[in-house]
C-alpha cells in the first residue's frame, strides 16, 4: 500500500472510531467529511475498495483496536516484567489504545473472531491480576473477574477524564488509584 494511501485509511479508521463512539449509527459519508479526506479518493480507494458496506468499517475499526490492544498487552510483558512495571506499561499502552480506538469492544458481539482475540486479551490480563495476587499487590478472595472489571473501568476513565495528562502520566495517577485505592 502507498504511504499517502496507509495515511488515508488510518485517517478514516481513527476518525471512524470517534466518531462512531459518538454516535454508532455515523454513516461513511459522514466519517469521510469528518476525517477531511478527499471525497474522490475515500470513495473510490479508501471505503468502496475496501469496504462494501459501513458494517466492515466498523469491523476494520474493531479489528485495529485489538491489534493496538495485542500490542500494549504484549509490549508490557505482563508474565514477565516485576508486577509494577507490568501494570504500568499495559495501562499507559491501553490508555493510548482507548484515547485513539474509542469504539466500545462489546458492541462486536456479532463477529465471532474478534470477539476471540478480545476474549484472550481478557484473558491475558486476569492471568496477570492473579499474579498481582500472588504476589501480594492486590488482595485476595474478590469474586472472580472482579480486579479485572475494576481496572477495565478505571482505564475507561482514566481515557476520559484525565485527558490533560499523558498516557504516562495517567497511568501514574491509575496504577496508585488501582494498586492504593482512594484512601
Amino acid at each position: 500500500m502507498r504511504a499517502d494511501a496507509a495515511r488515508n485509511l488510518e485517517l478514516v479508521l481513527t476518525t471512524g472510531a470517534r466518531m462512531l463512539a459518538a454516535d454508532p449509527a455515523a454513516s461513511i459519508a459522514a466519517i469521510a467529511a469528518e476525517a477531511g479526506v478527499d471525497r474522490r479518493t475515500v470513495y473510490r480507494r479508501t471505503v468502496y475498495r475496501r469496504f462494501a458496506s459501513r458494517e466492515e468499517l466498523l469491523a476494520a475499526v474493531y479489528q485495529a483496536r485489538l491489534d493496538a490492544i495485542e500490542e500494549a498487552i504484549s509490549a508490557a510483558r505482563l508474565r514477565e516484567a516485576p508486577v509494577e512495571i507490568a501494570l504500568h506499561r499495559y495501562v499507559e499502552g491501553i490508555i493510548g489504545v482507548n484515547r485513539k480506538w474509542p469504539v466500545e469492544l462489546s458492541r462486536m458481539t456479532a463477529d465471532t473472531e474478534a470477539w476471540a482475540r478480545r476474549n484472550r486479551a481478557v484473558d491475558e490480563v486476569e492471568v496477570f491480576i492473579q499474579r498481582c495476587v500472588d504476589q501480594g499487590f492486590l488482595r485476595a478472595g474478590q469474586p472472580a473477574g472482579w480486579m479485572g472489571a475494576v481496572l477495565g473501568h478505571l482505564l475507561h476513565l482514566g481515557g476520559q477524564q484525565l485527558l490533560e495528562h499523558s498516557p504516562a502520566q495517567a497511568a501514574d495517577v491509575l496504577v496508585d488509584t488501582f494498586l492504593n485505592g482512594c484512601a
